[in-house]
């Protein structure tokens, strides 16, 4: 069955590429720059905004956008446990549910959708990705509070009808990526693109009876329209569907958990399903399209079905999203924008133990907002973005945020930058924080608690674009501060007690220091070195503790990338490297493993690409070193065990206590050394 449905899946992103020979000629609207960088720091841009393009995100060959951030210091991906998979980014210091992450300019990715949410957006579908720092524009909403991470897919104006890419590794990962680009006429063009993965591992390289990563299976797809209008009018609508599947856990649990709690086998197995579906709609008001207007719509549907041992969890959201914007540029130097917004999320989920009452903690949640941009520019010298957003949320009533970014080029070779502004979002405990169904600890909700998050963020950023190197590049040398400090935030505490999560409101301090610094050089032409130091110090009042450093959370990461081409990129050659900080362990590891915080280690990728005629072949490997963390979970030899007061366990006298058993708490990579090869094939129109 899974054999026909992926076949189907493939011929259905494959169709219109083998069905017309001849393509029309391609009006060219992409939103995007593609160039041989891997990323760039844009020099015009108000926000600082760091860009990998489509050649970086060719230099992670596998495979999904949670996996396209290993050549930047600016975002840290980590495991959120040691079983489930799912991965996490940090922005800033702060959990990825902080950062808000965009399609095309459209919110997506909340709710239950974020967890696994970056997993489900394969890298080769992107033409690039902006990393923007800070609380960014008020057209996009409000929750934008470390800053916004935008994706830029495939265009239907491509001319690429018909692009595969197979990759494989010595993990057992695999995945096939197809899309295709048609221009039908001289109004309708369309990019349809589908992905079929996952991993066939069943692996245990740690010795520890778990799987190092679950199986999985999934299917994705999506289709794109445009419909552009001589007069300028232009229609961009589409949808995607989504199916996963993973099991993880002991190495003989199964998808049947009766069964595995019946062998007393530890078992997880999520599965996802999504569908969704945009429409954006432009309007120019004048010949000379100084003044527009503009309608986004977006609805999506989400399904999250879930037990992790004995715990239970399932969920399912609808969500919708409208934006109204009139935009007028009263001159050169004067632009206006202004509209309104409409946000909708029918939240319904249930978590219970086995045996045990079924938890309603379901919401629903309308949000109705009003904002206002005004934008002034003087030539390419300085440029100033004030914004106001009013919002009224039934469930936290009115919530008003203030944003502003100002940029000053004094000369040719300097960019200063300012950033400052409000966030707020509705916190998500359950899958904002899926490790800590990884455990054996059971949750404690404070009475009356306050889903509101809300914080401020500002910072600076100055880059010195230098007189040397390769002609035709750009040297710069960049600096970055930026300060998070959070007004209302919703504290998820493991040390708080050793065999609870304690959930209430912060009542202290919490805020982060973020220093950054870039370097890159083309010293020859075809060869760039990029070179960035992040330092995070990142802190939180804790019940009982006080203001302490926020645990799990890297002090500081280091990177320096390499790449080489050979005239016509016959050749090219990449290799990064890493240095990763410490983390705070939670005082239960730290007493666990007998140490206060992780070690520093380093990671080391290379990666070879040959290009022929329409064909790259690539060969790489991950992790060269093989480090690895040990003993990642906590009494994973006994997840259901009690654990008593004495060492005799079979005195009657002794007190029981629930299982220590604990996933929660990684800090370094799970897998060793991986290699892997791939193909990309690309047919352009000619």
């Amino acid at each position: 069955m899974k054999k026909t449905l992926i076949f189907i899946f493939i011929c259905v992103a494959a169709w219109p590429a083998m069905a017309q020979s001849e393509l029309d000629s391609v009006i060219d609207l992409s939103q995007s720059t593609v160039t041989a960088r891997q990323s760039t720091l844009p020099r015009m841009k108000g926000v600082r905004t760091e860009t990998i393009t489509a050649a970086g995100l060719c230099k992670m060959a596998c495979c999904a956008l949670a996996e396209s951030f290993e050549n930047s210091a600016s975002v840290t991906v980590g495991f959120a446990d040691a079983i489930t998979g799912a991965r996490q980014i940090k922005l800033l210091g702060l959990s990825g549910t902080y950062t808000q992450m965009l399609d095309e300019n459209r919110p997506v990715m909340r709710g239950i959708a974020a967890p696994f949410g970056m997993s489900f957006v394969p890298g080769q579908w992107l033409e690039s990705i902006q990393i923007a720092k800070g609380p960014s524009s008020v057209i996009n909403g409000l929750e934008a509070i470390t800053g916004q991470i935008n994706m830029e897919h495939r265009k239907p104006t491509d001319e690429t009808p018909l692009f595969v890419q197979v990759y494989g590794s010595t993990d057992r990962m695999y995945e096939t990526n197809l899309a295709s680009a048609l221009q039908l006429n001289e109004n309708w063009s369309v990019v349809n693109m589908a992905h079929v993965g996952g991993s066939a591992s069943r692996m245990d390289h740690n010795g520890d009876g778990f799987r190092d990563e679950p199986q999985d299976l999934q299917l994705n797809f999506t289709s794109r329209w445009l419909y552009y209008a001589p007069s300028g009018m232009q229609i961009r609508f589409g949808g995607r569907y989504l199916w996963d599947d993973r099991l993880g856990g002991q190495m003989d649990a199964t998808k049947d958990n009766t069964s595995n709690l019946k062998r007393a086998i530890w078992g997880s197995r999520i599965q996802n399903r999504g569908a969704n579906g945009f429409l954006k709609l432009g309007v120019p008001l004048n010949e000379e399209n100084t003044a527009n207007i503009a309608l986004v719509a977006d609805f999506n549907h989400h399904e999250f079905d879930s037990f992790f041992g004995l715990k239970l969890y399932d969920a399912w959201q609808n969500s919708a999203f409208a934006n109204l914007i009139f935009q007028d540029s009263f001159s050169d130097s004067h632009r206006l924008s202004a509209g309104l917004t409409w946000q909708f999320d029918d939240l319904n989920q249930g978590y219970g133990l086995v045996e045990n009452p079924w938890l309603d903690f379901s919401r629903r949640e309308h949000s109705f907002a009003g904002f206002g941009e005004y934008t002034f520019n003087l030539e390419e010298k300085l440029s100033f973005v004030g914004g106001l957003n009013l919002e009224y949320n039934t469930l936290h009533g009115w919530l008003f945020a203030p944003r502003a970014n100002v940029r000053w080029s004094p000369a040719d070779w300097v960019v200063l930058r300012a950033v400052g502004g409000r966030g707020y979002r509705t916190a998500n405990v359950f899958t904002d924080n899926l490790g800590i169904f990884s455990t054996a600890k059971v949750f404690s909700f404070a009475d009356n608690l306050d889903l509101l998050e809300d914080a401020w963020t500002w910072g600076g950023n100055v880059t010195f674009y230098l007189p040397f190197g390769a002609e035709g590049t750009d040297t710069y040398l960049s600096f970055d501060y930026f300060h998070n400090d959070f007004n209302k935030q919703v504290i998820v505490d493991p040390e708080l007690s050793p065999f609870d999560i304690h959930i209430y409101n912060l009542d202290g301090r919490s805020f982060t220091n973020t220093y950054q610094v870039d370097f890159s050089v083309d010293p020859v032409e075809r060869f760039n070195i990029t070179a960035t130091f992040r330092y995070t110090d990142a802190r939180v009042t804790l019940r009982n503790q006080g203001l302490v450093e926020r645990p799990m959370t890297s002090r500081f990461k280091g990177v320096l990338n390499m790449q080489y081409a050979t005239p016509m990129s016959k050749w090219t050659f990449d290799f990064t490297a890493q240095v990763n900080g410490p983390m705070r362990l939670p005082e239960f590891a730290a007493r666990e493993w007998g140490m206060e915080a992780s070690p520093v280690y380093p990671m080391l990728y290379a990666q070879i690409t040959r290009k022929f005629k329409g064909i790259d072949v690539y060969v790489g490997a991950e992790n060269i070193l093989g480090f690895r963390q040990k003993d990642a979970i906590i009494a994973a030899d006994r997840p259901f065990v009690t654990v008593y007061s004495t060492n005799d366990f079979s005195s009657p006298s002794s007190a029981a206590f629930p299982s220590i058993f604990d996933a929660s708490n990684v800090w370094g990579p799970l897998m060793g050394r991986k290699f892997y090869i791939g193909l990309r094939y690309t047919l352009w129109k000619y």
